[in-house]
């Protein structure tokens, strides 16, 4: 029986799994000291400014931080002079920060988990947590010089981010936050997706397959499916977040050995208050009848480990399990896991 780690590998390159890979079995989630310093709001509290100027709120029952966009708290007032407004904090931090996080990865058993960093926001949400979601999006339109310098900006940013993160923490697998579409649509064309965020992303992802990482697992919760060879391109190995609005048994096979689809279970569908856990074994089990283990990864689509409500995370992952082992004769009592899979917050 293969490993946890070495069946989500399997997984994400269209080889020989011998069942599904099971959510975020095979990831060690960790925060960096960027993450723990200058990100602002945690779960309850409300306008928060963090170390960017942004204003941030995390309402009671919401997955993560949402920017406060009314007019007084939009940091880029003028794109033609984004200059004035966007200032990078510092990314030096002193040593015992990366041996925190570190002294958590030393832990991880190398067999059965991959050491991920989580890094969020990504370049897109950061131009909109910035300058405001309609606003960037008219940006792009008409002022397409500046958002390019902009997006360059914060491309510089996430490398030396990258550096540090490479150097102290040396992770074998990274997973990266940036949504780019909406339930039903992208937020761009792949046209203009390709424009702005194809060779940033080339050259971020890059430098950390370059230093070690052996998966980049990027999360967009949303319809994506026509950005999938813009994914491919910038070297992503696995698409987290991927919702039931794509196609996903037509993606999977399509796209089989280029990129793995991890996700198929939307919040809205499986994370709400009056949850069973009869509905969600039922819904699972038509998605894995549906797709393929050797380009899917059944999960729930939000953006890390974990449930709006408790006990879905689990309901999942025990369906999961029971799918395996009626389809494939993997006895769930025989899987080794890595004993942390997740924590309720920081997913430290």
């Amino acid at each position: 029986m293969l490993s946890p780690k070495q069946n989500f590998y399997e997984a994400a390159k269209g080889l020989n799994p011998d069942r599904y890979a099971n959510q975020y079995e095979a990831l060690r989630l960790v925060l960096h000291p960027a993450l723990l310093h200058l990100n602002g709001a945690q779960p309850g509290q409300e306008n928060v400014v963090n170390a960017w100027g942004i204003t941030n709120s995390w309402p009671a029952g919401m997955p993560g931080a949402f920017p406060v966009h009314t007019p007084d708290k939009i940091v880029i007032k003028d794109i033609e002079h984004w200059q004035d407004y966007v200032h990078a904090p510092s990314l030096d931090f002193p040593d015992e920060d990366w041996e925190l996080i570190k002294g958590i990865l030393d832990k991880v058993d190398d067999n059965l988990a991959y050491k991920t960093p989580f890094v969020a926001p990504g370049l897109f949400e950061q131009c909109h947590h910035l300058g405001e979601i309609q606003n960037t999006m008219i940006n792009l339109y008409e002022y397409e010089d500046e958002m390019h310098d902009l997006i360059k900006y914060l491309t510089e940013y996430e490398l030396k981010m990258a550096e540090g993160i490479c150097k102290n923490l040396k992770p074998n697998a990274l997973f990266h936050h940036d949504d780019w579409g909406s339930r039903t649509s992208t937020f761009m064309s792949p046209e203009m997706f390709e424009d702005f965020f194809v060779e940033p992303y080339k050259e971020v992802y890059g430098y950390y397959k370059s230093h070690g990482c052996e998966l980049i697992v990027h999360h967009s919760d949303s319809y994506g499916a026509t950005l999938v060879p813009s994914m491919i391109e910038m070297g992503i190995d696995v698409w987290q977040g991927c919702m039931s609005s794509n196609n996903l048994p037509e993606l999977t096979r399509k796209y089989c050995g280029q990129i793995g689809f991890m996700g198929g279970f939307d919040g809205a569908d499986f994370d709400s208050e009056d949850w069973n856990k009869e509905d969600i074994k039922a819904k699972v089990y038509a998605l894995l009848d549906a797709c393929t283990p050797k380009a899917f990864i059944p999960c729930i689509a939000q953006g890390g480990p974990g449930s709006i409500y408790d006990g879905v995370y689990d309901a999942i992952i025990d369906a999961i399990d029971d799918y395996n082992e009626e389809h494939f004769g993997v006895n769930k009592a025989d899987i080794v896991r890595s004993p942390i899979q997740y924590e309720k917050i920081g997913y430290m």
